[in-house]
């Protein structure tokens, strides 16, 4: 089996990838925000990560409710 740097297999490496880049998806496919909006919230998921989706979940829009 190939391993990586950490030691890890390639399989776990690409489910860690995967989780890493769930909510990123959500975001992008979400019709709750568009624009600007949408691009803050996903800024804030690269840099906060699990936690921004949540507030997304519980915030989005911020700009009022459509």
């Amino acid at each position: 089996m190939i391993q990586t740097i950490l030691g890890l297999g390639a399989g776990a490496m690409f489910l860690f990838i995967l989780i890493w880049l769930l909510p990123i998806v959500l975001i992008l496919k979400s019709r709750k925000t568009s624009g600007a909006e949408k691009l803050f919230w996903l800024v804030a998921v690269l840099f906060v990560s699990w936690f921004a989706w949540i507030l997304y979940m519980f915030l989005a829009p911020i700009s009022g409710r459509r």
